[in-house]
């Protein structure tokens, strides 16, 4: 089976998060830049002319597709780096994806996911030389 990984993050987190995940081996991924607010609503400004609301902040939507048995790794991954501590770190969401097809080759499922050197050819390499 397969999982859609979707993470709304903090626009400044967003170069240590793609490097986490490229230092564990995700290569494949996608990037949308959102605005929106979580919890805590968005934030009060303050001007010389007084105070407003923002409510729609700026965040970036991450979107992974991946193997069942990566998505643990994956989502502490990104939770780990997109990390600050205070309001407003985002939120990771996990679906489930019915099928993957590569439309220049007709790869299907897990080998139309498959990069070089990515997170599954590395774990497979660790399982080779643990035997």
């Amino acid at each position: 089976m397969t999982k859609k990984i979707e993470a709304f993050i903090r626009e400044e987190k967003f170069e240590e998060v793609k490097q986490a995940l490229y230092d564990i081996g995700i290569v494949g991924m996608n990037v949308v830049e959102v605005h929106g607010h979580g919890r805590q609503g968005g934030v009060t400004l303050a001007w010389r002319t007084g105070t407003y609301k923002v409510d729609m902040l700026p965040k970036f939507q991450l979107n992974v597709v991946l193997s069942d048995d990566n998505v643990d790794k994956t989502v502490e991954t990104i939770r780990k780096a997109a990390y600050t501590g205070e309001q407003g770190d985002g939120v990771i969401f996990i679906y489930p994806v019915e099928e993957v097809v590569r439309i220049r080759t007709n790869e299907r499922g897990r080998d139309a996911l498959t990069y070089e050197d990515d997170i599954d050819v590395r774990k497979g390499k660790t399982t080779a030389k643990a035997r």
